[in-house]
């Protein structure tokens, strides 16, 4: 699902059929050249595969098409221009349409689609793109530079309202544009139809795919643009035109997206002519994946799903790490909270490990750094791993002051510990477990089970103790973390710690994947000594893919969008 750079987390995070991710944010190395030369995964991120051993058992609906591919899609909207939806899956409908000037690889480094190559001044605040020659928008119109510039200029009028915050990337000149102080923006600079060069104010590691993002067509979008009003806009949702592989044929509102193969593409025609991305409700996939309905889908990963998909013969399984973590957020501006070593106590008296085995069966991990184990950032050396440990727990809330009353919860000043916790889910494993734990080591746990909405707004106002939530997929290792920083808005833990300020600003502050690896590894140390909130899980998808289908490698930052353009249907 699409996110903005906010760091929004969604609570209990559903999987997703097509795993797509915002293109918005990204880690980033000085040139386009340099980024292939970053390390492999560990280990760890490793995706065991099971391939397809009798495609004679492929569905008559699956074996009838030729030249076309079928993914699932939750519930689109309809509004299929970047940068202007509101509902995540619009954003996935919009990828095969609109392609970026940079996108991400499988392992989370930058990639020249539209931009051949790009430089990056020696003070690391000058973006030039180098954009490949003869580009086209699916209508045959010629993308240029100009459509770049035009596209970065809309994202700064005062009536945008969208999810991309462009002021992160501090163009030079943006705010006056935006206060209408200016009539052009200043740090945009058209060399030439194939360059453009982009002057920024402030070093952030974020600004190569803020300023690389989607191309929107000047002459299709811009046509009737007039500063301060973008309502005109609105007539074109449903008509789009971009430069992507894939080109709009229609939308069947709770049925079925249509497309067809670009003829103007960039790489060439895609393989498969035909592309729909089919409208299900999630708990119908595996059906409708076993009938041939689907070519593709994902699932949570349980032995059971395993098991079930590799005994239709005709799927090819990827079972692997998602790029999220799963987290209880402690609210640090309750005078319980404040002190680290009640923090600690929290995480060495609940039995972390039980949780992961009741909720992933063998599908999940403990999580003890707050970056997923996709992640090029990802590092666990040095980390105190808070093993189950209730003797230590003990000890900690006794130095903490907090003593053992006569019914055997704790007290400080007179009032007891008791600790309140919000989920969504009534059948959430941590609810027993944590309730067992905690009253063992003297704190009263009460679960209060409520609707999304109803916990984000209690997260945003700080009315709570303990909340359960999960990440949005990370593109940066900044993302999870930036929320931790003192006076950050979207700070729902209420955490403040100098030296955890430093440290995320540094990591923001190169462009060196290298420099930025121990940059994080060293906030992880601090966040693993004082921390903000309890980790909980890194957790594992099933991705079943029809036998007939190659050229798909969906990944954990561009899902299936990447690909798309390769697949081709085994005759």
């Amino acid at each position: 699902m699409k996110k903005s750079l906010k760091g929004f987390v969604s609570v209990m995070a559903l999987s997703m059929i097509l795993s797509a991710c915002a293109l918005d944010s990204s880690s980033q190395q000085e040139s386009s050249s340099s980024a292939s030369k970053a390390t492999k995964q560990s280990t760890s991120a490793e995706v065991k595969e099971y391939k397809a051993t009798d495609l004679s058992a492929l569905p008559d609906k699956a074996k009838a098409r030729k030249d076309m591919f079928i993914a699932g899609i939750s519930a689109p909207g309809g509004v299929f221009l970047p940068y202007f939806y509101e509902n995540g899956w619009d954003g996935n409908a919009t990828d095969p349409m609109f392609a970026p000037l940079v996108n991400l690889d499988e392992e989370g480094k930058p990639v020249g689609i539209l931009a051949e190559k790009w430089d990056v001044s020696d003070d690391q605040l000058t973006y030039t793109f180098h954009l490949r020659k003869g580009l086209k928008f699916s209508d045959g119109s010629p993308l240029t530079a100009d459509d770049v510039a035009f596209t970065l200029t809309l994202l700064h009028d005062p009536a945008y309202a969208g999810y991309q915050d462009i002021s992160l990337a501090a163009i030079k000149g943006g705010k006056d544009y935006k206060e209408g102080k200016a009539k052009t923006i200043e740090g945009i600079k058209v060399i030439d139809k194939e360059t453009i060069e982009i002057t920024t104010e402030k070093v952030n590691a974020k600004s190569l795919l803020l300023l690389g993002g989607q191309v929107l067509s000047k002459a299709y979008y811009g046509k009737e643009y007039q500063y301060g009003k973008l309502d005109y806009l609105k007539e074109l949702y449903p008509k789009p035109v971009g430069a992507g592989p894939y080109k709009f044929v229609k939308y069947v509102p709770d049925q079925e997206i249509r497309y067809v193969a670009n003829e103007n593409y960039y790489a060439g025609k895609p393989k498969t002519k035909n592309l729909i991305f089919k409208v299900i409700d999630t708990t119908t996939s595996l059906q409708l994946f076993e009938t041939g309905e689907l070519d593709y889908a994902g699932f949570s990963a349980d032995d059971d799903t395993v098991e079930q998909l590799k005994s239709l013969g005709f799927a090819n399984i990827q079972v692997g790490p998602v790029n999220d973590f799963g987290f209880i957020y402690v609210n640090n501006t309750r005078p319980q909270f404040k002190g680290k070593n009640v923090r600690q106590a929290l995480i060495y008296g609940l039995d972390r490990q039980k949780i992961v085995d009741v909720k992933f069966k063998g599908y999940g991990e403990v999580a003890n750094v707050p970056v997923s184990k996709v992640s090029w950032a990802y590092n666990e050396e040095g980390i105190n791993k808070y093993e189950f440990n209730a003797k230590k727990a003990k000890e900690l809330l006794d130095q903490a002051g907090w003593k053992v009353g006569k019914d055997g919860i704790r007290e400080k000043d007179g009032k007891p510990f008791v600790v309140r916790y919000l989920t969504r889910a009534a059948d959430d494993p941590i609810i027993p477990i944590a309730k067992e734990n905690y009253e063992d080591i003297g704190i009263k746990f009460e679960p209060e089970i409520m609707d999304f909405n109803a916990l984000v707004a209690k997260l945003n106002d700080k009315d709570y103790d303990l909340a359960s939530v999960s990440t949005s997929q990370i593109l940066d290792p900044s993302d999870p973390v930036e929320e931790f920083a003192t006076g950050n808005p979207n700070n729902a833990a209420g955490y403040s710690n100098p030296k955890v300020d430093e440290l995320i600003q540094k990591g923001l502050s190169t462009l060196d994947i290298e420099k930025r690896k121990g940059i994080y590894h060293d906030l992880y140390k601090e966040l693993n000594e004082n921390p903000p909130v309890i980790l909980i899980h890194y957790r594992q998808s099933a991705r079943a893919i029809s036998g007939q289908i190659q050229g798909l490698n969906p990944d954990n930052y561009t899902g299936i969008s990447a690909s798309l353009p390769n697949i081709s249907i085994k005759k």
